[in-house]
């Protein structure tokens, strides 16, 4: 499954021509998505020496899988950070993304990437989300934004009330991460994709990477810093891999034979249906989003396409749709971003993630702060609502304390779960854990190709679930992700599973 971007993409991402060779640097970003580009072309504007490291490509992982709204109004987030933060912790947030959003519109403008304006809305799909959408207008206008309260509006699915905020910004973001790329290396930057880093030491005051091509070959990078721009810290020191909610989330392209909606839209009642429109280069297209749930933590992964799309067919008769996707955020304990060193008081690695779904303004913000950090500028003074250690987070304790109980039933009960019957004769596309505690076996069929894989977590040993949209082995404790072969995709595990026989 492919995403409308991604598949537009494609042909670029053919035409750069990647290294494949790490030469040691100032600063080593792992990871190519926006946060990691923007902060090394940062880097790389002060004269840094940078190298980009990619497991895949540009943008493969969550920005190349977004709903690619660049938006201060971001559905009920800002009412639920302000339960548990002081007005000036959410004002200092909503600056953050402010100036994350103005650095992306104005690079976007001078690079020619097209834009479209439009008003974003909250909204209340049912009578019972209208106390949501209202604390959500109370929050936003707390925090300075020129929100209006809308009573009706004029779509063709169910619409109670909701928040306007005019003027908001979406995009196709592959041509913004091209933009980037291109500039990285005008400046001298490097960027070697196919290469995933899987260990990391420091040693003498610098940084050493172990990094392992898609062919197995190994290799060393040095750096003074590094920056783990990998969704989630891909290094479990200081333990982000507790501190986070790993949320699986779906989106659907349509042909219409109608025009889309305008606005871009997102409800703060469940079950969640966000909606935008995309200009395409064979017509413009409805995306519709929402499904969202746990990594790893739902029986059939597909039937969240199969909601999104009965959905949209009763809302929009005649849509048909032409590309499906999903993508994969973490929530921070206490709701807000996680950027600034991966230990306190450590300047050797640095960190950016929690953005809770809104990385096309939280992907910027944070990549701002990390260029401050390592280039010894003053911070922003909206700084401490993005801190990786702070005592704001004492806010989150609770929700912790849940997030990693659940955890361990879910490793508790994975192990428990399998039998000791083998399963008869699988269908393409499914996926099934059996065999006793000693010797469980990962067994799956894509593309009439059965494989069998450990089902153990390369990372923390969690048992995996098989996820049938995306056709992936996928962990329940923190998200990681494996292909049908063992291959890692993304989350905090670095090692593939092993093969093993059927």
């Amino acid at each position: 499954m492919t995403s409308l971007w991604l598949d537009h993409a494609h042909q670029a991402r053919e035409r750069q021509a990647d290294d494949t060779e790490i030469p040691n640097a100032e600063v080593v970003v792992v990871g190519a998505g926006i946060t990691g580009l923007v902060t090394a072309v940062l880097l790389a504007r002060a004269g840094k020496r940078v190298v980009v490291i990619e497991a895949r490509t540009p943008g493969a992982a969550t920005t190349g899988n977004t709903t690619a709204k660049v938006s201060l109004l971001q559905g009920s987030r800002l009412s639920t950070i302000s339960r548990r933060h002081s007005a000036d912790l959410v004002g200092q947030y909503v600056e953050g993304n402010r100036e994350g959003q103005a650095w992306l519109t104005q690079y976007c403008i001078e690079r020619d990437v097209d834009l479209q304006y439009e008003d974003a809305y909250s909204y209340a799909q049912t009578d019972g989300g209208l106390p949501t959408a209202r604390a959500e207008f109370e929050a936003a206008s707390a925090a300075g934004l020129a929100v209006q309260w809308v009573d009706r509006l004029d779509v063709p699915f169910p619409f109670r009330g909701g928040v306007r905020l005019a003027g908001q910004v979406q995009f196709d973001p592959m041509p913004f991460l091209d933009a980037l790329v291109a500039e990285l290396r005008d400046r001298g930057g490097r960027l070697v994709t196919g290469h995933r880093v899987h260990a990391a030491t420091t040693a003498g005051g610098r940084v050493r990477l172990k990094v392992r091509s898609a062919d197995d070959a190994e290799q060393v990078a040095e750096a003074d810093h590094c920056v783990l721009a990998t969704g989630t810290p891909i290094l479990d020191r200081g333990g982000f891999f507790a501190r986070l909610h790993p949320s699986r989330s779906y989106c659907v392209a349509f042909d219409l034979p109608g025009a889309a909606p305008r606005p871009m839209m997102l409800s703060v009642d469940q079950p969640t249906r966000s909606v935008r429109y995309a200009p395409s280069v064979d017509g413009e297209r409805l995306i519709v989003g929402g499904g969202g749930h746990t990594v790893g933590r739902k029986d059939s992964a597909r039937t969240s396409y199969d909601e999104l799309i009965g959905w949209t067919k009763r809302h929009f008769p005649g849509a048909q749709p032409t590309h499906y996707w999903s993508a994969q955020d973490y929530v921070a304990v206490d709701e807000l971003p996680y950027v600034g060193p991966l230990l306190p008081g450590s300047d050797h690695f640095f960190v950016a993630t929690g953005f809770a779904k809104w990385g096309m303004t939280n992907g910027v913000a944070a990549a701002v702060l990390l260029a401050k950090h390592l280039l010894g500028g003053r911070q922003a003074r909206w700084a401490s609502a993005f801190a990786s250690w702070s005592p704001h987070e004492l806010t989150g304790l609770t929700t912790a304390l849940k997030i990693n109980l659940e955890v361990g039933w879910q490793l508790a009960s994975g192990w428990m779960t399998p039998v000791v019957r083998r399963d008869g004769r699988l269908r393409d596309g499914a996926g099934t854990v059996s065999g006793p505690p000693w010797h469980m076996v990962a067994r799956s069929v894509v593309d009439g190709v059965e494989r069998c894989v450990s089902p153990v977590c390369s990372h923390l040993g969690g048992v995996l679930a098989w996820n049938d949209a995306e056709q992936s082995w996928d962990c329940p404790l923190h998200g990681s992700r494996f292909g049908p072969d063992g291959t890692v995709l993304e989350g905090p595990a670095t090692s593939d599973l092993s093969r093993q026989g059927g």
